[in-house]
């Protein structure tokens, strides 16, 4: 019951934010259900892909995602996915926990900050995408004729270089990495937040999937009965997100959990 429960807050955080939700899961299974941390990030990460998924198929409806950015995004990160999973495999677990709760300081100074300078942003979550902009968004350039995306060498190079990171963090961490991928495609490609969050979910579907796979090769101990309920948590969540979104999403309510991933960082460095 109570991974269940975990899997439901994980699904909430995932859907009610933009990004950085998946912060909230590799704690609670560590010290919520005593699960080692390597065991930990794989269920995290098999949680995180499924819920993005799920998000990807609502929004590719609405004509949000943009494939072309989010496939050279995805394309390096799918590569170093696995990277991220052997490193992890390398380090002792305080090393681990350590640097997890520097990461999740530092997503929750630019959740905090985010939510101050761009309030009208902190209403767009991945939980829903039906009533958003679908016309904004300019990626690198555009052909005017028809409005298709038109890569260029630099543009392509920087999307790789930032695949190239989330697809590190996203196998060592077990996070979806929509905390760099939203605010990347934003300053690169111009895209508007909705179409950078509904991308991102399809950048973190292929990305995840190549870090589950890397660790399942790697023989990592998985508890497949704990992983099914917190799976099972997670949809549900994401579901109950998909009810409430559009009355509770907001300045105060991304302001919230950056004051919680702080609490999160706290208790990961003082229990290790």
């Amino acid at each position: 019951m109570l991974t269940l429960i975990f899997g439901i807050l994980v699904g909430l955080a995932l859907g009610l934010t933009g990004g950085g939700g998946s912060i909230f899961a590799v704690p609670l299974l560590i010290f919520g259900l005593g699960i080692a941390p390597q065991e930990a990030i794989t269920i995290s990460l098999a949680a995180v892909t499924l819920v993005a998924f799920i998000g990807t198929i609502s929004a590719a409806k609405t004509g949000l995602v943009e494939y072309r950015a989010g496939a050279i995004f995805a394309a390096a990160g799918l590569v170093t996915a696995p990277f991220g999973v052997l490193i992890a495999n390398n380090l002792e677990d305080r090393m681990i926990l350590t640097a997890f709760s520097i990461l999740v300081i530092l997503v929750s100074a630019s959740m905090w900050r985010r939510a101050g300078s761009s309030p009208q942003n902190t209403t767009v979550v991945r939980a829903n995408f039906s009533s958003v902009d679908t016309t904004a968004g300019a990626i690198c350039r555009f052909n005017p004729d028809n409005k298709s995306l038109r890569l260029t060498a630099p543009c392509s190079l920087v999307l790789t270089l930032a695949g190239t990171v989330t697809g590190i963090l996203s196998g060592l961490f077990g996070v979806g990495g929509g905390f760099i991928i939203v605010p990347a495609l934003m300053i690169i490609t111009r895209l508007s937040i909705q179409r950078a969050v509904a991308t991102s979910l399809f950048v973190i579907t292929l990305i995840g999937t190549s870090g589950i796979a890397a660790a399942i090769i790697s023989a990592r101990k998985l508890d497949l009965a704990v992983t099914a309920l917190f799976l099972a948590g997670g949809i549900t969540g994401m579901l109950m997100g998909r009810k409430i979104a559009n009355r509770i999403a907001g300045p105060l309510l991304q302001k919230t959990f950056a004051g919680m991933l702080l609490l999160v960082a706290a208790v990961t460095l003082l229990s290790h």
